[in-house]
């Protein structure tokens, strides 16, 4: 009886490993190299071996290379990390089997940076921490980069012209458009003031993900400015 119980604890573990083989693979760092630079938020790194890994920068979205500014944003892109020794924070491989990640260079967050200089924009529909808000935030006010154009599109509305009136929707709220296969099951009657927020990630998280408007009472796209 106790050989046929462990023989079935064992069973369910390595089914489990088979069905989620990378829960905690993505959980990681990688380091490398730069060796190329595809466009405003897409890199390559050499790896110790000699593995190459595309990496796609997480939480922003740059002007497509055939768009607006989309030559500038990768040659921005390039002076920060071409041939340079990069760590790159994994958060997960996307569909086309990228590496999706913070690409760390020189101390500096470079997907930020691509986000502060005015060369990319916050990927609303990935995004929830509040410094890249505040940075799109004080590049649009100053219009730097894409931003001294009068209204720039969206690289993801360039992409789906025919989605382009729900997709500005979704960019001028601030808040992404989630169908209900993607609603993220949470009561958030729980939570509704800035006094009730544990941090202001979890205040942007509330606001970007679960749409929380009143979390952001001057409509710029970054919850409970004052908040410490």
């Amino acid at each position: 009886m106790m050989n046929t119980s462990i023989r079935l604890i064992w069973g369910i573990l390595v089914i489990q490993l088979w069905i989620f083989p990378t829960a905690t693979a993505y959980a990681a760092t990688i380091q490398g190299k730069v060796v190329s630079v595809l466009d405003g938020d897409t890199i390559k790194v050499i790896e110790a071996g000699n593995q190459e890994t595309t990496v796609r920068l997480h939480q922003i979205d740059a002007p497509e290379k055939n768009q607006d500014f989309g030559q500038r944003s990768k040659q921005a892109l390039s002076s920060l990390v071409f041939g340079k020794a990069v760590t790159v924070e994994v958060v997960t491989i996307d569909k086309y089997g990228r590496t999706v990640g913070t690409v760390i260079t020189d101390g500096l967050d470079t997907n930020l940076e691509q986000v502060r200089s005015g060369m990319a924009w916050v990927y609303r529909k990935y995004a929830s921490d509040p410094k890249y808000f505040e940075a799109e935030k004080s590049a649009k006010d100053s219009r730097m980069g894409l931003w001294a154009q009068s209204n720039p599109t969206p690289p993801w509305v360039y992409r789906h012209p025919e989605r382009a009136a729900e997709e500005t929707h979704s960019q001028n709220s601030t808040v992404p458009l989630l169908s209900s296969g993607n609603q993220r099951d949470v009561d958030c009657s729980a939570k509704k003031h800035c006094s009730q927020m544990a941090s202001k990630e979890e205040a942007q998280k509330y606001l970007t993900i679960y749409g929380m408007k009143k979390l952001d009472r001057d409509g710029d796209g970054v919850a409970c400015e004052g908040r410490q």
